[in-house]
C-alpha cells in the first residue's frame, strides 16, 4: 500500500462581525486583540489563536495601510515561517473539514487573515 497524505481541511476567512453560521465549521479568531463590540457568545469561537497574529510591532508599522500591504505580507510571512502556531493550525486542519479564520479588520482585502490563509494554503 502506498502512503496516503492526510487530507487538509478547507480554510475560509470571515469578519467576526458577521453572524456565526452553522456552516462556518471550526471557528478560529486569528487577531491578537479582542474585536470591539463582539460578545464572547456572539463570537461563537472554538479557539482564539492570538499567537498566529502579526507581532505587535509589525501590526503597528502596517496600520492597515493598503499601500504597505505588499511589504506587510512579506514581513508577516517571514514571521509565520518561525511561528509555532502555524503547526497548531495545520494540525487542526487535519482534524476539521472546514476552518473559518475570523478577523476584525474592516476591509477583507487589507487584512492579515487573507495573507495567513494564502500562506497556509501554500503549505498544503
Amino acid at each position: 500500500m502506498g502512503d496516503v497524505e492526510p487530507t487538509r481541511g478547507e480554510l475560509r476567512i470571515k469578519r467576526i462581525y458577521e453572524p456565526a453560521e452553522r456552516d462556518d465549521g471550526y471557528r478560529v479568531l486569528v487577531d491578537r486583540l479582542w474585536p470591539r463590540g463582539v460578545s464572547r457568545d456572539a463570537a461563537a469561537l472554538d479557539l482564539w489563536l492570538k499567537g498566529i497574529a502579526p507581532s505587535p510591532a509589525l501590526r503597528t508599522w502596517w496600520g492597515h495601510d493598503p499601500a504597505r500591504l505588499g511589504e506587510f505580507s512579506a514581513r508577516y510571512r517571514s514571521e509565520l515561517d518561525e511561528n509555532p502556531a502555524v503547526a497548531e493550525l495545520q494540525e487542526l486542519r487535519g482534524r476539521h473539514p472546514l476552518i473559518t479564520l475570523l478577523y476584525g479588520a474592516r476591509d477583507p482585502e487589507v487584512s492579515h487573515a487573507g495573507v495567513l490563509k494564502a500562506y497556509l494554503d501554500e503549505l498544503g
